[in-house]
């Protein structure tokens, strides 16, 4: 792994592909199969359950979303294991997401 420094406000946010319309993305870390990103969720954000073969972290910096019963909201961390089903995901308002998948 590299030594990596950069400011992420200086980042132009790209369409998130794979995601519902209207998410959107600044990649901060795209390594080996470890990536991390900013993922910002737009009103009425809804996504299917699904699984990863990655650890999946997420950090709630705005907003809020709601998954597997449970709301997250700004400063709240999530952990999801590897295979593990979660989802559904649901933003009413909209959320900005620091999420971390590693091996």
């Amino acid at each position: 792994m590299n030594e990596l420094s950069i400011n992420y406000q200086e980042m132009a946010w790209q369409d998130a592909v794979g995601y519902p319309l209207g998410t959107k993305i600044k990649v901060l870390r795209d390594e080996g199969g470890a990536k991390t990103v900013l993922l910002k969720l737009p009103p009425d954000f809804y996504m299917d359950k699904h699984s990863h073969i990655t650890m999946e972290q997420h950090f709630v910096l705005e907003g809020e979303y709601e998954s597997g019963g449970k709301s997250y909201h700004p400063g709240t961390y999530q952990f999801i294991p590897r295979h593990v089903t979660h989802g559904p995901f649901t933003s009413k308002d909209g959320a900005v997401i620091l999420v971390i998948w590693e091996k």
